[in-house]
């Protein structure tokens, strides 16, 4: 294994492949292979990346095994410190952060700014959790015993993360895990591995020690999780994305008993009433649908319409759809993050409108470089289309009627996920009634984003297991440790309190 430069210094130079980050030291890998980084917004190469090997994976694992100790004991201050020095650089480096992000994943300039500035706020928010964390003093209602309950770090923990956010899913679950005291292996998405270590670099200006966070980008991402998993060091795993891959990880940490945290695929509902204000519902399906060109997990994945106001949201969202411009770095959306990903969009559109959709607007694959596809409309959506059952993740928005508040629940709920869910109605009992009734982590009323640091994100049934953010995020890096304190001896305390009875 080729080293670079020791704790210090950037992940890689111009024209240098993106490298690996263990122990402290910038590495070319145990094997020397690498990969190509596809820029989305051309369809041609941008870079390479150091492929990790399985073996560096545990190399990686060793380092944070190693460091684990040390950084448990740090003070909760000095974590929050380093925590709060990354959110002022990454601040601060807004613009090459945004240019990288912008480059990976083909985001227009103003949406990889919002990333960058998303992201930092995971900095910010945990730095002041990391000295929030509390335990308990009891007496046993027997009075028997005293009971005294603390929170530990789980461990060493494996991080992995998407594509679609590649430095706030990153900030999302390091700043936790750092300010809870647990060291990590991160395993980013092999489509944006640059954004990853140009972050690893910046913790380490931050002044994080060595070995604390282990960067190992992989295309062959099986065989090194699947390694880290089978080893008892590793006490937690941390994973966002496809459902179907989040069974498989699930499945894999039972051997080991491993703490697990899972944010999986979704299929949003956005629902809209008769008596919805409909100028807030088209700007809020805007956001809902088109942030990121619907390449997120919380995106409005079905629009189920009352019917008296069907024909006019239908309307006045094709003409918002029509309005937007793509085809380039300069317009209000991106491109798909790759081949597949547009001809997939583009298939779910094709079953639509074989079973019987109403094309409103877009629907074509456009011509040009990248990987572009137009904001599409479809009324009259078929139960039963693909559309409707699986997650989209594209600009495509399918359109139902409802005729009543019941109904409009059912169609809601009939899905396997329960992520994210959105609500437009003027009706304070019926926002509430929803909150209850319908099976989503997170609800947005009225609103058309959900996300916020300060927030707990995570979902229900496929969706997956835990949350991030919000004072509940620390938690998943903490475990419970309970210690039963005897009061002593009882004799001699009686004695204290009634001479005459010790006497006896």
């Amino acid at each position: 294994m080729a080293d670079g430069p020791d704790h210090a210094g950037r992940p890689f130079g111009a024209g240098e492949p993106s490298k690996l980050l263990i122990g402290g030291r910038w590495c070319s890998g145990s094997d020397g292979r690498r990969f190509t980084v596809e820029d989305p917004a051309t369809g041609s190469a941008r870079g390479e990346a150091v492929d990790a090997s399985p073996a560096d994976a545990l190399a990686a694992l060793d380092a944070a095994v190693a460091a684990q100790l040390d950084w448990a004991r740090a003070a909760p201050r000095e974590r929050a410190e380093i925590l709060r020095r990354g959110f002022d650089l990454l601040t601060a480096d807004r613009e090459s952060f945004a240019s990288i992000i912008a480059q990976e994943t083909g985001k227009p300039p103003s949406e990889a700014r919002g990333e960058v500035a998303y992201a930092a706020e995971f900095l910010r928010w945990f730095s002041e959790e990391a000295v929030r964390i509390h335990g308990r003093y009891q007496t046993a209602p027997d009075g028997k015993l005293r009971h005294l309950v603390s929170r530990k770090p789980v461990g060493p923990c494996l991080l992995v993360t998407p594509w679609n956010f590649p430095l706030a899913m990153v900030t999302r679950k390091v700043a936790p895990a750092l300010a809870a005291g647990c060291t990590m292996v991160v395993k980013p998405s092999e489509l944006t591995p640059a954004t990853a270590a140009r972050f690893a670099a910046l913790m380490i200006k931050a002044g994080l020690p060595a070995g604390v966070l282990n960067l190992v980008p992989t295309m062959r991402a099986e065989a090194a999780i699947s390694g880290l998993l089978a080893d008892p060091r590793l006490r937690k795993l941390s994973f966002t994305g496809s459902t179907r891959v989040g069974r498989l990880l699930l499945a894999a940490t039972a051997a080991n008993v491993q703490r697990s945290s899972l944010e999986l695929g979704g299929n949003a509902p956005f629902l809209v009433f008769a008596d919805a204000d409909l100028d807030a519902a088209i700007e809020g399906a805007m956001q809902a649908k088109l942030r990121n060109a619907g390449q997120a997990c919380t995106a409005a994945n079905r629009f189920l319409v009352h019917e008296a106001i069907a024909d006019e949201f239908l309307s006045r969202l094709g003409r918002a759809f029509e309005a937007v411009t793509f085809g380039d770095r300069e317009g209000a959306i991106g491109p798909l993050i790759n081949r597949n990903a547009r001809d997939h969009v583009h298939a779910l559109v094709s079953d639509a409108l074989a079973r019987g959709a109403r094309l409103v607007t877009g629907g074509s694959l456009p011509e040009g470089r990248g990987y572009f596809y137009p904001p599409t409309l479809l009324a009259d959506v078929a139960p039963g289309s693909r559309l409707l059952e699986e997650e989209i993740f594209g600009p495509v928005a399918p359109v139902q009627r409802f005729a009543c508040d019941a109904e409009a629940i059912s169609a809601a709920n009939s899905t396997p996920y329960g992520l994210a869910a959105y609500a437009y109605t003027a009706d304070v009992d019926r926002a509430l009634r929803l909150q209850d009734e319908l099976d989503a982590g997170m609800l947005g009323i009225n609103s058309g984003l959900v996300s916020d640091p300060a927030a707990p994100f995570g979902g229900v049934k496929h969706s997956g297991l835990g949350r991030e953010g919000g004072t509940e995020g620390i938690e998943e890096y903490l475990s419970i440790h309970y210690a039963a304190i005897g009061r002593g001896n009882q004799r001699s305390r009686d004695a204290v309190l009634d001479p005459a009875t010790a006497a006896a």
